[in-house]
């Protein structure tokens, strides 16, 4: 794994199976999903191992075209691309999250994980009506509900998110998420649950009702500090016992995205990234407090990609995209907050591509070189997929797209990451089909940081 989430790496309950089916960036592994295409910004996707046959398996979440009644569906397809089921549902997922609520916009809503221990996975979701449902993986089947009290002021839990607060190894605990109920929302409640206390109707473990969310965003969880626990993250950061331990720098702006990375490693633990719009600072954080806080011209930095973009090296560099609508100036600051690197955006970019920029940006394990690359989809449309190179902006590879969600997981095996793009109904798969350089590299799943943040995610946090 190198620097990035590198601290805590627990066994995954599976390791590697091959594939159930190739596909390639020519010739992608495409899957047409039993469900209504997005009308608008809500849902999104995930993936795990649902049936328990140790391969990744996709879940994805869209609100029903209008005419339909249902409001919500969830379709869960194995990793071959064979239906395993699907659900309508009015889940919380939603548009955007300071007017609607939390998830925000292409969250999810929707955790996978053996939350109950018995050796199996299972899938947990909200829906708007107060209830939590949790159904077997592999069928679909319900096995339990729960409707956890609602704090005062909120109008319904909209996050579920599953965790480890004890250091049991295991993912028996559950977080719940909620904004206010009115004006400008944001996910201040929290209340963390073991599982089993959660289904018996039994109370939190804690609740807090001051958690500083990202404005946009839910929580995130990672275990920063290596010792088996997770840790709330956002403008503030909890630790699994509900306590704050530090919080970024008062400015008068909000946080538009947050992310987890090794960025120092000469500081104990992992660091959160946070972007502000208003004062336009990239921070960097860690458990003991804040690191640095560094601008470029004051230039609002909006959406991240932090990772080690500088061939033959292991710095860790962290990608701004810029705030402007069109023709956008990417800047780049090295692991100690210096700019090192500044570009437009339109002379790097392949020809036809839309002058609005990229959106959805995903660090990428592409190639299974040290170097890692950035994925990303054309910005304000249903357009293209590309890999770019940060440091330099230069594009790599064009797919060929209408691509209304992407997501980047480790799905074949290898440990690379391939690139999920939903269009419409149809979600297509592209691997690399070039060898892997390092193919005894362990799996980017056996990360349990990894695993969080693959699951905790919206369209401002990838």
């Amino acid at each position: 794994m190198g620097r990035i989430m590198s601290l805590t790496v627990l066994l995954a309950p599976h390791l590697w199976a091959p594939p159930a089916a190739a596909a390639d960036v020519a010739n992608p592994q495409v899957i047409t999903l039993e469900i209504p295409a997005p009308q608008d910004s809500g849902g999104g996707i995930i993936v795990a191992d649902v049936n328990d046959d140790r391969r990744q398996d996709f879940l994805v979440t869209v609100p029903s075209a209008a005419k339909d009644a249902v409001p919500g569906h969830l379709a869960v397809y194995d990793n071959g691309g064979k239906k395993l089921w699907i659900k309508k549902a009015d889940i919380c997922v939603g548009g955007q999250s300071e007017s609607q609520g939390l998830p925000g916009h292409h969250g999810p809503g929707v955790a996978a994980g053996d939350v109950d221990g018995d050796g199996r996975c299972e899938v947990l979701f909200l829906t708007k009506d107060r209830v939590l449902h949790v159904v077997d993986g592999a069928t679909g089947k319900e096995k339990a509900t729960a409707r956890p009290p609602v704090p005062e002021g909120a109008a319904r839990w909209e996050i579920a998110a599953i965790a480890d607060f004890r250091g049991t190894g295991a993912d028996g605990d559950i977080l719940l998420q909620a904004s206010n109920a009115g004006g400008y929302r944001t996910g201040r409640f929290l209340a963390a649950y073991t599982y089993k206390n959660l289904i018996a109707g039994k109370p939190p473990t804690w609740t807090v009702d001051n958690f500083v969310s990202c404005a946009h965003n839910g929580a995130r969880l990672a275990d920063l500090d290596g010792d088996g626990r997770d840790e709330v993250l956002g403008r503030t950061v909890f630790s699994p016992q509900g306590k704050l331990l530090v919080k970024a720098v008062d400015s008068r702006s909000h946080i538009d995205s947050v992310f987890v990375a090794d960025v120092r490693p000469d500081v104990s633990g992992l660091e959160v990234v946070l972007l502000e719009e208003g004062a336009n600072y990239v921070q960097l954080i860690g458990t003991s407090g804040p690191i640095w806080r560094s601008h470029f011209r004051n230039q609002e930095p909006q959406n991240a990609a932090i990772g080690r973009f500088k061939p033959g090296s292991d710095e860790v560099f962290i990608w701004c995209r810029s705030r402007y609508n069109e023709h956008q100036k990417p800047f780049v600051f090295d692991s100690q907050g210096k700019k090192v690197f500044d570009y437009a955006m339109d002379d790097a970019a392949s020809p036809g591509w839309t002058a609005s920029g990229v959106e959805v940006i995903h660090t990428i394990d592409w190639t299974g070189r040290r170097e890692q690359l950035a994925c990303a989809k054309e910005r304000h449309t249903e357009g293209d997929v590309c890999l770019f190179k940060p440091l330099s902006g230069k594009f790599v590879q064009v797919f060929d797209q209408q691509a209304d969600r992407l997501y980047v997981a480790d799905v074949t095996g290898d440990w690379r990451e391939e690139i999920l793009v939903l269009a419409g109904s149809k979600l297509s798969i592209y691997r690399n089909p070039a060898k892997n350089p390092r193919p005894d590299e362990k799996r980017l799943w056996t990360n349990r940081n990894y695993r969080r943040l693959k699951q905790c995610h919206n369209y401002y946090s990838p």
